[in-house]
Formats: structure tokens, sequence, C-alpha cells
């Protein structure tokens, strides 16, 4: 099989705009092919929020850490951030490790427990008991959805996805330019205007909760 090590909303395509279009996943730059439900510490890879506690704690890896990064991605589908996030990779890390995340409200008010239930099973610290793609396929939030599904359109959500794409946009447009000139000054500049322009209208306040603001920024070990 194969482990692709940083799937991401950025890495999930869409065949068509066709409304039911085929899901194509890109970039398998990391992926590795193992063989059945082979664990082995296969390095340090993949984007910082996305990480699973088995890879902080550079433990043996395998099938399960897509697992994980599918929980992380389906939070963020839901209600438009993150469950783990802070600007500090080391304390992102920690939250990571501990699985400190919650289902705050009144953004989760509206989704039902089965959605929480699947999320929950998907972001099992442990990854012997986290659920698999094939149980996964056949949980009731998947294959019930006429029944067990959230009917209820919330515009919030579709605003706060739309911002989150914004900044992931900015931040790899400023991460490519900082791979393309190599220049530490150049980067500081850059990495500060940047700073300024997520202290306007693109910082989302949540639940009443301190302002986030989230990256997508290279994974630098534990």
């Amino acid at each position: 099989g194969v482990v692709h090590r940083d799937l991401k909303p950025e890495n999930l395509l869409l065949a068509s705009k066709l409304k039911g279009a085929a899901v194509k996943l890109a970039d398998f730059g990391l992926a590795i092919e193992v063989q059945g439900d082979q664990q082995a510490w296969f390095g340090f890879a993949g984007t910082p929020g996305y990480l699973s506690p088995e890879v902080l704690r550079k433990d043996p890896y395998g099938k399960p850490v897509d697992m994980w990064a599918c929980g992380v991605i389906l939070y963020i589908l839901l209600v438009g951030y993150p469950p783990f996030w802070d600007e500090d990779q080391h304390r992102l890390y920690q939250q990571i490790k501990a699985g400190a995340y919650d289902f705050p409200s009144p953004e989760w008010d509206t989704v039902t427990p089965e959605a929480k239930d699947l999320i929950n099973k998907m972001l099992t610290i442990n990854p012997a008991k986290r659920i698999t793609a094939t149980e996964a396929l056949k949980h009731p939030w998947i294959c019930q959805r006429s029944t067990v599904a959230s009917m209820m359109h919330r515009q919030e959500t579709v605003d706060c996805l739309k911002k989150f794409n914004a900044r992931r946009k900015l931040k790899g447009a400023i991460l490519t330019t900082m791979l393309a000139t190599r220049n530490f000054s150049t980067t500081r500049i850059l990495m500060n205007k940047n700073n300024d322009v997520e202290k306007n209208p693109h910082t989302t306040v949540i639940g009443g909760a301190h302002p986030k603001k989230y990256y997508s920024y290279p994974a630098v070990e534990p």
C-alpha cells in the first residue's frame, strides 16, 4: 500500500466543478510504499498541523498517519478552521501529541454527533486504535448520510473556509519566494509583511476566543 504522508486540503483536487465530481489526490512527493500494515520509522515528513502524534514522537508509523490527517481535514471542512493551531510549532506539536482539540460553540452546535464521532475516531492518539480507511467508509456518517448528516447550510463555515484558503495561498506564495531567493534577509522582510497583513480583516474570532491566524509552513522536527 501507499502512505501519502502529506494529506491536506490543498492536495485534494476536484476533477471538475460539477456536483459530485471525483476527488483527485495530488502531490505524492513524500509518499512511501509499505507492505500491508508495516510500520517503521520512515523519517520526519509532512505539514505541521496535519502531523500525527506518532510521527512527532518519532515512533514507527504507517497507514494510520493518513487517517489522522483525514481527521484534521474533515474538521476543517466542517467549520473552516483547524483542530490544532499555534504560532509556535513546539506548542502546536504538544497540542497534537496530547490530542488537545474540542468542538467549540457556536460553530459545532449544528454538526451532528455522528460527524464528531468520526472525527474522534480519526484523531485517536493511539494509531493501533485509530479508525482505518475501510472502517471509516462503513461509519454511519458516511454510509447513512440521508439519516444522520445535518442538512443545515452554514454560511459562516463557507466564509471561514474562504478565509482559510486565502491565508494558505498567501503563505504559499511567500514560501515559494523564500525557496527561490534563499536569502535570509529577504525572507524576514516577507514574513514581517505577512504578519502585518494578517493583523487586518483576515483574522477569524472563534467562539469569542482570541483571534486565530492559520498558517501552512514547513515542518521543523520537534
